[in-house]
């Protein structure tokens, strides 16, 4: 079994320059790379379990999510899982299946297992309950922000993000323009139906609240709420969709109806860009920067851990619209 000084005499680095990387420590980008070329040539296994006693450390982030099956989610968790493996950093990734109840459990659980960090996308807990469950740990929320719980965030703009999208529309001539949204119980969703109201306001179009429907975030839901906007006996002209999965739902609605997008119903999606590129013509989207997300999270969780003070950060990234 290869040791410390097999990585050492193979790579010429000295064992504090290497002992540094295995514990999580900051080495110059051309050190790294020499030790993780030669940890895979010399199958070197680090023991987790003695360098967690020497250290005080499990080397390992708990990453909570609404669900595991989201491709949204999985961006955001792989570019930032490739960036704490570079600092000798694991992620051990958990779901909560949208229940509110198992949200506490699988929080709980991460604690007991002495993560050093956790990055959570949290639904329905409150500041309180997450004060009580989670403590001396850095958190870092991505995606949702949840109200007067002081810790770091990422979070895209999605005020402005559907701002856009509208403004895009009503350029196209259009004013009645249905919304497919998420559950208003999440800050997301709350900020995107914001954006919708504030665009008609801006633009003196009045809001007719049967254009509103109000989702899961899931395909169903848009599969679902694209029916009904049909359905209506004003339908819309245009639907704009806010969440990936919705999008795919929307999507497969109108195809199974007979109506073409966008000739007949104009349309704009929601990060769902290789299914909105495929299709012909391609749709717009909304894209989030999702591989930014991760690495912005990333970089705060190894910043606490590194010792950090500065006061919680809200990073609030830009999302674009694209192909219109």
């Amino acid at each position: 079994m290869s040791t410390i000084k097999d990585i050492a005499r193979e790579t010429g680095l000295s064992l504090a320059t290497i002992s540094k990387y295995l514990n999580g420590g900051h080495v110059l980008d051309q050190n790294r790379e020499r030790i993780e070329a030669a940890i895979t040539k010399l199958d070197y296994k680090v023991n987790y379990f003695a360098r967690g006693l020497k250290t005080n450390r499990s080397m390992t982030v708990g990453v909570l999510l609404p669900t595991i099956s989201s491709p949204f989610f999985g961006r955001v968790v792989a570019a930032m899982d490739g960036r704490l493996r570079q600092c000798g950093y694991h992620s051990i990734v958990c779901s909560y299946d949208f229940d509110p109840q198992l949200e506490q459990e699988q929080l709980r659980l991460l604690v007991n297992i002495n993560v050093d960090a956790i990055v959570f996308v949290p639904q329905q807990i409150d500041a309180e309950t997450l004060t009580s469950i989670v403590q001396n740990v850095p958190v870092v929320l991505v995606d949702r922000a949840i109200p007067d719980y002081r810790c770091d965030a990422v979070v895209a703009d999605s005020l402005n993000a559907i701002y856009s999208a509208m403004e895009a529309l009503f350029r196209k001539q259009h004013s009645r323009i249905g919304l497919i949204v998420g559950p208003q119980d999440i800050s997301t969703a709350r900020e995107r139906l914001i954006g919708y109201r504030r665009v008609h306001e801006d633009y003196h179009i009045p809001v007719d609240e049967e254009l509103i429907q109000v989702g899961n975030y899931d395909l169903e839901s848009g599969y679902r709420l694209f029916n009904a906007l049909m359905d209506l006996t004003q339908p819309p002209s245009a639907v704009c969709v806010t969440n990936y999965d919705m999008t795919v739902g929307a999507i497969t609605a109108a195809h199974e109806r007979g109506i073409a997008l966008p000739e007949q119903v104009d349309f704009i999606g929601f990060d769902n860009i290789d299914l909105c590129q495929v299709v012909t013509p391609p749709l717009p989207f909304v894209e989030q920067p999702m591989d930014e997300m991760g690495r912005e999270a990333a970089r705060i969780v190894l910043q606490r851990l590194d010792g950090g003070k500065e006061p919680p950060q809200l990073l609030r990234l830009k999302s674009k619209l694209s192909h219109v």
